[in-house]
């Protein structure tokens, strides 16, 4: 495993870090306790010490398992979690629950995090899927300068998303407010990631990268013999066809990065993300130990070479040869979650 500062903070992460969404949500099968447990602490062992979390996720428990699994070792690791839902209002399926940003709300969401994950201080606390209009308010980031010097907090940032777009907010972020932002990018989603590094780069502000494998396209799940089925009556079916369709088109036309290279194509992805340097760590769902333990192992294959990087620079601006580019993709793949 290697390690990088997150740029603008005094916080060093594992390059490649945990995305704790993949044991806490259910969106990936069923949410078995044990098990969730012992890939955390399997990804401890391994080097990893950068953890993503959230006060969403399974309402509280995606905090709560970090607690019972890696309390021994709070000292070494790096937990981020995310605030800005209000987890009492009711929801239905992946719809988006309310969002309160009064400093008031967050104090409280922050207290209760803490409580939940079982330490007296949060490493990276972040403002989840935050819109111009929270970002913009002073009073917010006061109360997070307060929540810092309270030493409840060391830093902070905006998990910028979870679709495809948000460049103002983004933008706004790293510019103006000069915090670090989490933001999806990866070889089949390029911008506004692309343009986020930029800025990032630029402002010496830090970013952390989800999404590396495109929602499956980039890590082995699907491929011409993966066998995909909705009920006639979902909206989705013709969407999904489409938008695999579409992908694995463009999974065809990057086969040149497997040739004399090693790594699996779930590596070979994950040093696309790590290429820039101004990205701390990147954030790969993984669900299983057989999964961890390759992604965890693209870390030590090295960089992307410069040609290869830009050769898919040019062939996204080209939408890989598919036509122009659509929404479809920020449907589909933007990390299957709306918080």
């Amino acid at each position: 495993m290697k390690y990088r500062t997150l740029a603008g903070t005094d916080l060093k992460l594992s390059t490649v870090g945990f995305g704790v969404w993949s044991i806490s949500t259910g969106w990936w099968g069923s949410v078995d306790k044990r098990s969730g447990e012992a890939l955390l602490n399997r990804a401890f062992e391994l080097g990893v010490t950068f953890f993503d979390t959230a006060d969403t996720y399974g309402d509280g428990y995606g905090e709560e398992v970090m607690c019972d699994a890696l309390s021994a070792h709070r000292q070494e690791i790096i937990i981020g979690t995310k605030f800005g839902y209000d987890l009492e209002a009711p929801r239905e399926g992946h719809q988006e629950r309310p969002q309160n940003w009064d400093p008031e709300f967050v104090i409280e969401a922050c207290n209760r995090s803490l409580k939940r994950l079982g330490t007296d201080y949060i490493d990276f606390y972040q403002a989840h899927n935050a819109r111009m209009s929270a970002i913009e308010r002073d009073d917010l980031f006061d109360t997070l300068d307060g929540l810092v010097k309270a030493g409840k907090i060391r830093c902070y940032g905006v998990a910028v998303g979870p679709d495809i777009g948000w460049v103002e907010e983004g933008e706004f972020t790293l510019q103006e407010r000069r915090v670090p932002a989490q933001i999806i990018y990866n070889v089949f989603e390029q911008e506004p990631g692309r343009r986020f590094i930029e800025v990032a780069t630029k402002e010496g502000v830090g970013v952390v990268s989800r999404v590396p494998h495109a929602s499956g396209l980039l890590d082995g799940t699907y491929t011409r013999d993966t066998p995909i089925e909705f009920d006639p009556d979902d909206h989705r079916t013709y969407r999904k066809k489409e938008w695999l369709e579409k992908g694995l088109n463009k999974l065809d036309e990057i086969q040149f990065l497997f040739e004399d290279r090693d790594g699996t194509i779930g590596q070979v992805a994950i040093q696309f993300v790590l290429k820039p340097e101004i990205v701390a760590s990147v954030l790969p769902t993984m669900t299983g130990v057989e999964q961890l333990e390759e992604f965890l192992a693209a870390a030590d294959l090295g960089d992307m070479d410069d040609e290869a990087q830009a050769r898919l620079a040019e062939m996204y601006d080209d939408n890989f040869g598919q036509g122009s580019h659509d929404p479809i993709k920020s449907s589909m793949t933007a990390s299957g979650y709306r918080e």
